[in-house]
């Protein structure tokens, strides 16, 4: 092999891995910020992870929502017809949240199932449900239904 082939060859590795190790580093930083949505169902039957951030969404069972007077701390339940999880919330919720309303929330499920919300999106009028909530009812209404 000649000299200048040697040295042709050594650039395109240097590049090649240049353009790996920057690839991985990419990938890596976008797997932390990451954010699944999970159903209720799939977090009842533990097929959401325990302590990383995910989505959950779901109707606001009437008579559920608890405020605490001292704080800005709210616990409700939410469900997709068929299964319900408890939510924590400390904060100031959307103006358009209230029982019966189709809602998502972000965070983390802890350890005893209850999911420790960060952030609280309500639907923006009476006829729009978010896609995922939708989607995840119509399959809790007919378990037996196929994914497409």
């Amino acid at each position: 092999m000649t000299p200048k082939r040697r040295q042709r060859l050594t650039i395109a590795l240097i590049i090649v891995l240049g353009t790996s190790l920057i690839v991985g580093l990419v990938m890596y930083a976008l797997k932390q910020n990451i954010n699944l949505f999970y159903s209720t169902t799939q977090i009842v039957n533990g097929e959401a992870p325990k302590d990383a951030r995910i989505r959950v969404g779901g109707m606001v069972l009437k008579g559920t929502l608890e405020r605490d007077s001292n704080s800005l701390h709210i616990s409700f339940w939410i469900t997709d017809t068929a299964q319900k999880i408890k939510v924590e919330y400390t904060g100031i919720l959307p103006d358009l949240f209230r029982e019966g309303q189709g809602i998502i929330a972000q965070g983390k499920l802890d350890a005893n199932g209850v999911f420790q919300a960060d952030e609280v999106l309500a639907k923006h009028d009476e006829n729009y449900m978010p896609p995922e909530v939708s989607e995840s009812m119509k399959k809790a209404q007919n378990p037996q239904q196929v994914p497409k």
